[in-house]
């Protein structure tokens, strides 16, 4: 017998089953009535259902937990979830607790958005340094040509700059387009320009000399004073932009690791808020009545035994997953505790033998995990997709902060393989289909043994579940046939 109909999905869960690629189990719901339950195909499935009034729930779970602990090496829990009704007492500490952990949880995502919102600033701001220091560093290389053969653009550019950043445009008057418009140095601006970059001084000093033929003296004049303060601007800005570079690559990894170290604040919050989240799934059930006293419980564990198989695992599993369908009282245990629940009700656990491969294990892993943030609600993701949206350029900058370099590019390798001693010896009466064929040997032998392993597993976890189950029902005086 498999779970009522009202406490999932079916087309939900068989969605997602087939997502993950795991065949779906059918089990009759109704008498003469088959429909599928929202799990994997298992080989058994035992299945409990107990309502005892005045009878603490807790108990039934830790006897089925600590004797699944003498029999499998392996326990994980894949999900702990609950709901109540909202005028319920349980619901009114649970929601006091939750507004507790959202309001840290938002104090910390409003001090993480501000500082993202500054590590794009800062992104920025290196990109234009960037700029800069690409024009510099084109300039830099021209210096080792001949003086006539020196290329002038990014020479250009950088007196563009300095003309607007540092002599104030065309608007003063001491600038080379102010001497050009308001004391009439037509001239001034094309000779300013068309100066190839200088490695000194005395470069400087032939340049305006060897145009004293063409060329009012006035205004070579004016000429060199403007370039040699440009070359004394270009030279300082330059070293500058490094220092600058430097401190803010170092400023930026600090900053980043500022904003992980919230973040990792943050999670433990995160991981609080997604429990004390109410299942909507569970909300939405019959069994709950928002008048009552009543709340709903659902636990999943993972029991296994493992052995290697070559470069992977065999697995005998058994999920036990357990609901409760609960009053909660609110007790003082003792004198100075809070006061907490003592859940009263009906208690139901299934128990689904499985043989598993590793990764059949973390596909159900991912299932549950996927499954969770779809009932629980999707905790924001802003803060992932802010740190995304500064791309690649980020990652680069912390790296260069941190003194990695990128690694070298992978050599190509010839099309032809080099051949090996055997065929170089027997030429063309070498024939390596002996080698592929005792490749599919070794191939064809690890599948049997995984298959003779998992048909080992399979058999001991269905002969351990089915003695949980039995001794279950002796422990607890039950009725035995």
């Amino acid at each position: 017998m498999a779970e009522s109909l009202f406490y999932f999905d079916p087309n939900y869960k068989s969605k997602l089953l087939e997502e993950f690629g795991f065949k779906e189990q059918e089990d009759e719901i109704l008498v003469n009535q088959w429909g599928k339950t929202g799990f994997p195909d298992p080989i058994k499935t035992y299945h409990l259902m107990w309502e005892v009034y005045d009878l603490s729930l807790e108990e039934p779970y830790f006897w089925i937990l600590d004797d699944m602990k003498t029999k499998y090496p392996i326990l994980e829990k894949l999900e702990d979830s609950f709901a109540a009704a909202e005028n319920s007492a349980f619901f009114g500490v649970t929601q006091q607790r939750l507004g507790a952990q959202q309001d840290k949880v938002s104090q910390f995502l409003a001090t993480v958005g501000k500082m993202i919102k500054e590590l794009f600033q800062m992104v920025r701001e290196l990109r234009i340094i960037d700029e800069r220091l690409t024009y510099y560093g084109e300039v830099k290389a021209q210096l080792d040509k001949d003086l006539k053969s020196r290329g002038k653009s990014a020479e250009i550019t950088l007196k563009g700059m300095f003309i607007d950043l540092v002599q104030g445009g065309g608007k003063s008057a001491a600038s080379v387009y102010g001497m050009a418009r308001e004391l009439e140095f037509i001239t001034l601006p094309d000779l300013f320009f068309d100066a190839p970059p200088f490695r000194n001084a005395d470069e400087l000093e032939a340049h305006v000399k060897s145009l004293e033929e063409d060329f009012n003296t006035n205004v070579l004049r004016v000429l060199q004073r403007h370039i040699r303060q440009y070359m004394e601007w270009k030279k300082r800005t330059h070293q500058e932009h490094r220092n600058r570079r430097g401190f803010m690559l170092q400023y930026l990894l600090q900053h980043f690791e500022i904003v992980q170290m919230y973040i990792n604040w943050i999670k433990p919050y995160l991981r609080n808020v997604a429990k004390l989240t109410m299942k909507s799934k569970n909300m939405s059930s019959p069994d709950i009545v928002s008048a009552f006293e009543g709340s709903m419980l659902d636990v999943e564990i993972l029991g296994r035994k493992r052995v290697e198989v070559g470069e992977s695992g065999a697995n005998g599993c058994c999920l036990a997953t357990f609901r409760y369908r609960t009053r909660p009282e609110l007790k003082v245990v003792q004198e100075g505790y809070q006061r907490g629940p003592v859940h009263i009700g009906k208690f139901e656990f299934f128990l689904r033998v499985y043989k598993w491969k590793d990764e059949e294990v973390e596909q159900y892993k991912r299932l549950k995990e996927k499954e969770s943030l779809i009932l629980m609600g999707e905790v924001s993701s802003s803060v992932q997709k802010a740190m995304e949206a500064l791309g690649e350029k980020l990652n680069e900058y912390l790296a260069e902060a941190r003194g990695q370099k990128e690694g070298k590019p992978v050599e190509e390798k010839d099309e032809k393989p080099k051949k090996s001693v055997m065929e170089r010896m027997l030429g063309d009466f070498y024939n390596p289909n002996k080698k592929k064929k005792s490749s599919k040997k070794v191939a064809v032998a690890a599948t049997a043994k995984m298959n003779s392993e998992l048909k080992g597993l399979g058999d001991y976890t269905k002969a351990m579940t089915w003695l949980t189950y039995k001794n279950f029902k002796k422990a607890h005086r039950m009725i035995q046939w």
